[in-house]
């Protein structure tokens, strides 16, 4: 085996090493030894922010060392610092501080994930394939230590497993992950905000030749919404509808009236909730200031 450069640092968990910064064991490596982790799912961009990353280094070198895993070649993945490795090699430095630990691949991608979950901007896309890769981390962990769980059990754990990590729920996490199931087309449009969350969720249970069908409709025609997609839920499992039958059955839904809802509410119905003396307009504006509450709370689940 290959002489490894440094001294291999010991730390009691991988929060650990999340946690606050530390230089302890820290040695210092050449940037052209360290190679990115397998299927890294966030995007290293030269944006502003990366031209003052690359600037901040220039002046005062790589302050938090990355963090890094061995193999049996003498060079280290990287778990923690895609983005510090990248602005280090564009200020032209040849050695990184680094700490290098022994981790199992479950806990390396779990690691990578939950340090690049610290970043403010995170595209739904990035966010969508670094929650599957942890989850399927957990769930091959948790299949290894308890085998007498079910698959179905074993993956409801682990998606509320992962969204008490990143404060999302575990619907919201299943929401993300069908995000991966998107052609890049579509993804993009999740990214760009040309379309919802909600919608590409819809769209993510389609076949590929069906989901680019909907993109070109998309591309043609604009915005889709969530009901023209009802229609075709029937086709999920089914390739025998064309590209015409579908335009159709989208511009047939598109061009069809909403039934205007109209919603009474008894007066004893509001006798349970108000008092009597509160006039029609004081109860108005509750329920209207209620479902706000409402509204702003359902939003907030979808993003």
């Amino acid at each position: 085996m290959t002489q490894r450069v440094g001294q291999k640092v010991k730390l009691s968990s991988i929060d650990e090493l999340l946690g606050v910064p530390s230089t302890e064991g820290t040695v210092d490596l050449d940037v052209m030894t360290i190679y990115p982790f397998e299927n890294h799912p966030f995007r290293v961009v030269d944006d502003e922010k990366m031209e003052e990353l690359v600037e901040s280094i220039k002046e005062s070198g790589v302050l938090t060392p990355v963090l890094v895993r061995p193999d049996d070649e003498g060079t280290y993945e990287m778990i923690s610092g895609h983005r510090r490795l990248h602005a280090a090699k564009r200020a032209g430095l040849r050695k990184i501080p680094a700490i290098i630990k022994e981790m199992t691949n479950d806990d390396a991608t779990i690691a990578m994930v939950d340090s690049n979950m610290q970043r403010e901007e995170i595209l739904p896309s990035e966010r969508a394939f670094s929650l599957k890769m942890k989850m399927d981390a957990m769930n091959h962990r948790g299949s290894r230590s308890d085998l007498t769980l079910s698959t179905e059990r074993t993956k409801f754990h682990s998606a509320e497993s992962v969204g008490e990590t990143v404060g999302l729920k575990h619907s919201q996490i299943h929401r993300y992950i069908r995000l991966t199931y998107l052609i890049p087309k579509l993804l993009d449009m999740v990214d760009a905000g040309r379309l919802a969350l909600a919608v590409a969720q819809e769209i993510s249970y389609f076949n590929d030749t069906y989901q680019q069908w909907i993109w070109e409709y998309i591309h043609e025609n604009g915005m889709i919404k969530q009901e023209q997609l009802m229609d075709l839920r029937q086709y999920r499992d089914d390739d025998s509808l064309t590209q015409e039958q579908m335009i159709d059955i989208l511009i047939q839904k598109r061009s069809t009236p909403q039934t205007r809802k109209k919603i009474l509410i008894t007066e004893r119905k509001l006798n349970k909730y108000f008092p009597a003396y509160y006039s029609q307009s004081e109860i108005e504006r509750v329920i209207v200031s209620l479902l706000e509450q409402w509204k702003a709370s359902q939003e907030s689940e979808e993003q």
